[in-house]
């Protein structure tokens, strides 16, 4: 099994890198395969809803002058995908934004009962809304979601306060042990 992270921050190392690397660390220790792919700071575009993807049911969008089509075949094959974003004036990233739009179009129903983990960061406020915009990509995908024992969300400014956040880390803990248990469920 595959878990795919794709961490919606600029900064490859930074608060949000920490709180994927967390729940890898409880999905590796039960066997479960993990991949993180940085897709914060590459120039990607919005859907423009010309519905070509639609049309052609390729699953692939059809901008082919970003990165995002080497994405969304990585989310089509993975068996969990997480999805990570810092807070920006109370939302996703930009390239986050552009990936679920893309991705939710081109895939159609392709991710359907596949489980999907939302994960946001912010230095201070801001981050359910995040955490919301995340979770509703899974929603309307019909994805599964394993909770944990709080919301996803972790806070810290400068690279490597989150892992101060003692209830963060904690979660980021038992969201692993739910995901990992809910994709052998799925996989028996």
């Amino acid at each position: 099994m595959l878990v795919v992270a794709f961490n919606g921050s600029p900064r490859a190392t930074g608060n949000t890198s920490r709180m994927i690397q967390r729940v890898f660390q409880g999905l590796e220790s039960e066997g479960i395969e993990t991949k993180s792919i940085n897709i914060g700071g590459h120039k990607v575009h919005g859907c423009i809803a010309c519905g070509k993807c639609r049309q052609e049911n390729s699953g692939q969008c059809a901008f082919t002058d970003d990165p995002i089509n080497d994405w969304i075949r990585i989310m089509d094959q993975a068996d969990g995908i997480i999805l990570a974003s810092p807070t920006y004036f109370a939302t996703v990233t930009t390239e986050m934004k552009a990936l679920i739009d893309r991705a939710g179009y081109a895939l159609g129903s392709r991710l359907y009962r596949k489980v999907g983990a939302p994960i946001a960061v912010a230095r201070r406020g801001g981050a359910i809304q995040t955490y919301n915009t995340l979770m509703a990509f899974f929603g309307i995908k019909q994805m599964i979601v394993p909770m944990s024992s709080y919301w996803n969300m972790g806070y810290g400014k400068n690279i490597g306060e989150v892992e101060q956040d003692s209830e963060a880390m904690e979660t980021m803990d038992n969201l692993a042990k739910n995901m990992a248990w809910l994709l052998k469920k799925l996989h028996a």
